[in-house]
């Protein structure tokens, strides 16, 4: 086979591995951008290496991709100078009649907004252990030399991370409808400043994170408690004639948007019925970013 015959062929084959490794590293990175960067770096790297031993491509390209995500979260960390509270990572927002088929590709497995903020706070290589063990059934064996530790010491790492990940991102109810029903009574009660029902459909313990990037930093903030979340939620009522129902991480969620300018986007996280964590990007830098096309058209 020529040189041109196989750089084809490796092509084939990186093609079909592709949405799998976006997935990895939109978990890993919880930027959309920045994963395609080490999606790309991936390829490269694949052209650069005689890959004729390698029995399972897919398992050394999740590897590759593991690693330069992995030195991606560290370089990041160490250039940050002023971290914020809370980060939100890149919201994936889709219209409600669904998720196209590359967006469902990157949120298998219900990667709400929720969970990729409690991955924010995890350290590089807590993150990596998790995301791959646990979400992509990547060997301890496999992921210890990733993170110069014994294949136990990657075991505690992705234990670490899961009891983080437990606590702070419960698992969403599963009813996009019943989703919709609940995030639709918050947001009516926010608008007639009903706030027993705020309190109603938030649970005792809900979170609320809001992002509102570097340029605003004393407008990060993070609230607990269905009180101070409903309180918080009244003082946003005239908003709401632009606020439009979209899905945010494939889940419920609404975004605020005014002659087509989006102002903020809110990812929810119902359980059992009630709104147990709100994730709003606010960022104004970041939110010019969003692809208008996905934006409601009223």
């Amino acid at each position: 086979m020529g040189e041109a015959s196989e750089r084809a062929s490796s092509t084939r084959q990186f093609e079909r591995h592709r949405p799998r490794l976006r997935a990895v590293a939109y978990r890993m990175l919880g930027s959309v951008s920045e994963a395609e960067d080490a999606v790309q770096e991936a390829w490269l790297r694949l052209h650069r290496t005689d890959t004729s031993g390698v029995q399972n491509l897919d398992g050394w390209l999740t590897t590759v991709v593991g690693r330069v995500c992995l030195n991606m979260l560290r370089s990041c960390r160490s250039r940050r100078e002023e971290p914020l509270d809370v980060h939100v990572p890149d919201p994936i927002v889709s219209p409600e009649s669904g998720l196209d088929p590359e967006h469902e590709a990157l949120l298998a497995d219900s990667v709400g907004l929720a969970l990729l903020v409690v991955l924010e706070t995890l350290t590089p290589t807590e993150r990596l252990a998790f995301v791959l063990h646990d979400m992509f059934a990547v060997p301890f064996d496999e992921i210890a030399p990733m993170v110069e530790r014994s294949p136990a010491a990657a075991r505690q790492l992705a234990s670490r991370a899961r009891r983080r990940v437990h606590q702070g991102a419960p698992a969403p109810d599963p009813d996009l409808a019943r989703q919709r029903e609940v995030v639709d009574a918050f947001f009516t009660a926010a608008r007639i400043g009903d706030f027993s029902a705020l309190v109603t459909v938030l649970a005792p313990d809900v979170v609320l994170r809001a992002d509102g990037g570097l340029a605003r930093a004393r407008q990060t903030t993070v609230l607990r408690g269905a009180q101070s979340v409903a309180e918080q939620a009244l003082t946003f009522a005239r908003l709401s004639p632009f606020t439009r129902p979209v899905l945010v991480n494939g889940a419920a969620g609404g975004i605020v948007a005014a002659h087509g300018r989006p102002l903020s986007i809110m990812g929810f996280t119902v359980t059992q019925g009630r709104i147990a964590a709100i994730d709003v990007l606010v960022d104004p830098e970041r939110l010019r970013g969003l692809d208008p096309s996905r934006l409601p058209d009223h």
